[in-house]
């Protein structure tokens, strides 16, 4: 007599299934890096986050959104790599001023002047730029 699952494939990760490797969740991930999202008893959303879920973005985000969505357009990419995102954030104004709230690991924190150039375009790149917004005026 044959076992009952004979011909079917064993599923990932063996006989407790699901993926193989480790369980993460009994992984120790260290101190809290102020980045967790995951809610327990007494965690509510931020009033920034839970307007933005649901749909009503403040200026800011409505800003990033759109220069975003221009990048895309402008550079033909269905999806901005990180390095894409950080350009783009630099390209908008915001700078390393403070001390970091997160708490990463394997990362140091440091601070530059509030009007220190964003440093993410070439001279080329620049030069262009100035000239298509010559143009344009």
């Amino acid at each position: 007599m044959q076992p009952q699952n004979a011909g079917v494939p064993a599923r990932r990760g063996g006989e407790g299934g699901g993926a193989p490797g480790p369980d993460r969740r009994k992984s120790d991930t260290g101190a809290p890096s102020g980045l967790e999202r995951r809610r327990g008893p007494g965690r509510r959303l931020s009033d920034f986050v839970k307007a933005a879920e649901e749909g009503e973005m403040n200026r800011e985000q409505f800003l990033f959104l759109v220069a975003i969505e221009d990048f895309k357009k402008a550079n033909a990419k269905m999806y901005p790599s990180w390095t894409d995102v950080l350009e783009i954030v630099r390209l908008l104004g915001y700078r390393k001023t403070m001390p970091s709230e997160l708490r990463l690991r394997n990362a140091e924190d440091w601070r530059e002047p509030y009007d220190a150039p964003a440093a993410v375009r070439t001279a080329r790149q620049i030069e262009r730029h100035e000239r298509a917004r010559d143009e344009a005026a």
